[in-house]
């Protein structure tokens, strides 16, 4: 059966000369502790150790030489003499001047900024829904160590009863990000956020305006969505919810081996143009209602079973 490796963002990636990947490879599991340090409460300190969220699936994939299907390695190399570069021999340098740097060890991170390589230091708290779901980057959960129970506890209820969401300065590694900490159940969960210089903008789009009346959509077609919606919505139940795409990759795999045809190189397809859909009338009052009366029946959405029927009829609309 093909193979799928756990926590690993890429195939083959390089890791950092200290032996450690980058926080976003997701190597860590969830019972090793990435960074020790102390949540700042004001004049409060609570001890606390930060762990990955996440735990992400990708396929253990090699890359191959085309021409014989041997695979393909990298090598860490001088560029000046050529000769290959041990791990141990490397360091990391900032390029002050063209071929001049400053060379910069694990311990010239930290005393950069002792205090703010070793603190979550919150400096507001706001509401929750005022953070757009775009600010939103990468989890991680927050534990206390035995001296700091008490007050994890303190700050955790005091999100819970207020309904805030604590912002915070954090350095991870070699760069400082702001996050924003809230309760999850019994656990404070720390969330990197996106500094707005690192979102896009969206106003370059063609997006329709809020004039219902100009884009032609009547109160009529408002009220049959909303029937839709109100037939559509649940509980949310996250373990319901799959990488279908996984498992079909898998299964094409396994017909490929089975097949033989594992050294089968296709050229990807050539796509005909689609002729543009902008003069088509689209009743989208008929395509609602036939969406409501199916769900109705059925508790199923019109069209085929799962994601491909709603799929086929978003882009009907």
């Amino acid at each position: 059966m093909p193979r799928t490796r756990r926590n690993r963002a890429g195939a083959h990636r390089p890791a950092h000369p200290d032996g450690t990947a980058d926080h976003t490879d997701n190597e860590a599991s969830a019972s090793r502790v990435l960074w020790k340090g102390a949540i700042s409460f004001g004049l409060v300190h609570i001890p606390v150790g930060l762990y990955s969220a996440e735990n992400r699936s990708s396929f253990d994939l090699t890359m191959l030489d085309r021409r014989s299907m041997h695979p393909v390695g990298f090598k860490r190399y001088n560029k000046d003499s050529g000769e290959d570069v041990p791990w141990n021999d490397i360091v990391k340098g900032y390029e002050y001047e063209k071929g001049r740097y400053v060379v910069l060890t694990d311990e010239d991170f930290r005393r950069a900024n002792i205090e703010a390589t070793q603190t979550v230091e919150i400096v507001n708290f706001v509401p929750q829904e005022a953070i757009s779901p775009l600010y939103f980057d990468t989890p991680y959960y927050l534990a206390p160590d035995k001296r700091g129970e008490k007050g994890y506890v303190l700050l955790r209820e005091t999100l819970k009863q207020t309904g805030k969401v604590a912002i915070a300065n954090v350095v991870i590694r070699t760069r400082q990000h702001v996050a924003a900490l809230l309760p999850v159940g019994s656990v404070i969960v720390m969330n990197t956020l996106r500094y707005p210089n690192e979102l896009r903008p969206s106003d370059e789009l063609d997006i329709p305006s809020g004039n219902l009346k100009a884009v032609g959509v009547n109160a009529r077609e408002i009220d049959m969505a909303r029937r839709l919606v109100d037939e559509m919505s649940e509980d949310w139940k996250p373990e319901t919810y799959r990488d279908t795409y996984h498992g079909d990759l898998l299964a094409l795999i396994e017909k490929r081996v089975q097949a033989g045809q594992t050294e089968a190189v296709e050229q990807p397809a050539v796509e005909e143009e689609q002729p543009s859909p902008k003069g088509e009338v689209i009743d989208l009052m008929a395509l609602l209602k036939r969406s409501v009366e199916t769900r109705g029946k059925s508790g199923k959405p019109a069209g085929p079973s799962g994601s491909r029927g709603r799929k086929a009829g978003r882009s009907a609309a």
